[in-house]
């Protein structure tokens, strides 16, 4: 197929071309495979050694969307590739194998680094969901950055760069830019941009931009990093968000009730911690999804409401494809004992489940954000969302939502949120509001204004 490019996604190109160290921080469905795979082919035809060139991605675009992608379009169809994924054998052997392009999971990225180390070999890294490089401490993050020096090209790329705020950017730009712009230590990122916000003695759990650093921070980071949003680039058919208020019965309601106040005092007894506060609100969340796991790691079923509100909206959908999404491994057992012609999207599946999602085969798909929310194209499939089991992650959220909602989409997207009434996904909701108010600031902050914004079709 000839890929026409729009005049946005050109302009990225061109931008990657000319960067040695470059981000393209751009929404979900612009384009980013098809920009990227395009500048790594320019720069072929020009003549410039880029050296073997490493591409870093989420599981499943590592061993779909990219592979899809280069076979697809006229231009990169020459290009050859080997996929280092699966056991460690194969991965040995598709490192072995002559290729253009080696492309690996990031969950290998240690154990690549580790299997090179000095001996780096891959001049040209392209990181797929840069933001999955956000946690300074991640084992993930310390591997790559050891290898930084041997690395002379490298371009992150993602839709949520900063979804939890500003202090994720800083690993982020440091993989870039080995500390040049945003500082070579985080502690002293957090010094000159944040100061300290709740804390309990020395543990600070949150940290407030001073007055001033947001526009400075995006000003330091703003010749290596181009923003764009689908909303300014592409008429897509547009979305309608929708909370599905799921009531409990009475007793359940006044044991959640209990729950909740008992959980909360096991924290008032004790020094919180984000480990202990993340275990209270995965309980509750739990809780409101319909079971808790026990002290054993049982699961205990407690109530049904969610799973007869989504039989409400796949009956409402009169066999329109539907695309659930899940939090808790319970979850998962339970939707698929609940729904005969049920199917899971997991992290290893074959293109077989996709193909036939996206042949409108599937009426009912579940899949857990984390482990499918990147790169996956499944708009051709369908159109409506269930957020079954809510997300924290504004990240995991986006790029779930991403799925359908993306440059491709014939249809206008409905995205049902389950929202247990009177419980912890009431302030989910809220949480992710607010996250994505921050995401937005940073997107048009940076986002470039050489292309006029709304004048791209899809």
């Amino acid at each position: 197929m000839k890929a026409v490019l729009h005049p946005y996604q050109e302009f990225c190109a061109q931008w990657l071309r000319d960067r040695n160290e470059a981000a393209l921080l751009l929404d979900m469905g612009l384009g980013k495979t098809l920009i990227t795979l395009t500048a790594i082919t320019d720069l072929q035809t020009l003549g410039v050694d880029m050296g073997r060139i490493l591409i870093i991605a989420p599981l499943m675009p590592a061993r779909h969307t990219w592979p899809d992608e280069i076979a697809k379009w006229e231009h990169t169809k020459h290009l050859t590739y080997s996929l280092v994924v699966g056991s460690e054998s194969k991965r040995k052997a598709a490192l072995a194998h002559q290729a253009d392009i080696y492309v690996i999971n990031r969950e290998n990225v240690v154990w690549l680094a580790e299997e090179y180390g000095s001996a780096w070999p891959f001049g040209t890294v392209v990181i797929d969901e840069l933001s999955s490089f956000k946690n300074s401490r991640a084992h993930r993050f310390r591997a790559l950055r050891k290898m930084r020096p041997y690395i002379k090209r490298i371009w992150g790329l993602t839709g949520t760069p900063a979804p939890n705020g500003l202090m994720d950017l800083w690993a982020q730009a440091n993989l870039i830019d080995k500390g040049e712009r945003l500082g070579r230590r985080i502690g002293g990122y957090r010094e000159r941009y944040f100061s300290p916000g709740q804390r309990s003695g020395h543990v600070v759990y949150n940290w407030a931009l001073k007055p001033g650093a947001e526009d400075r921070i995006y000003e330091r980071i703003g010749d290596i990093a181009v923003s764009m949003r689908a909303k300014d680039k592409l008429r897509l058919p547009g979305r309608v968000d929708n909370v599905v208020e799921v009531e409990l019965s009475d007793a359940d309601r006044a044991s959640y009730k209990t729950f909740e106040r008992d959980q909360v005092m096991t924290l008032a007894d004790a020094e919180v911690t984000a480990a202990s506060a993340a275990t209270v609100a995965n309980k509750l969340l739990q809780f409101a999804n319909g079971f808790i796991y026990d002290d054993t790691g049982e699961a205990v079923d407690i109530h049904a409401a969610k799973l007869d509100a989504l039989a409400d909206i796949v009956e409402a959908a009169q066999g329109q494809p539907v695309l659930v999404f899940y939090a808790f491994r319970r979850d998962r057992e339970r939707l698929l004992g609940a729904f005969a012609d049920a199917e899971a999207l997991d992290a290893g599946a074959d293109d077989g489940l996709i193909g036939r999602w996206n042949a409108g085969e599937v009426p009912l798909m579940i899949a857990h954000p984390q482990g499918c929310g990147h790169g996956l194209n499944l708009q051709a499939g369908g159109h409506i969302i269930v957020w079954y089991g809510l997300t924290w992650s504004l990240e995991a959220y986006l790029q779930a939502n991403a799925r359908l909602d993306r440059q491709g989409q014939t249809d206008t997207v409905i995205v049902h949120h389950l929202v247990a009434k009177g419980t912890v996904d009431e302030r989910v909701m809220d949480v992710i509001a607010g996250k994505q108010a921050m995401q937005d600031a940073m997107m048009d902050a940076l986002r470039d204004t050489k292309i006029g914004a709304g004048d791209e079709t899809a």
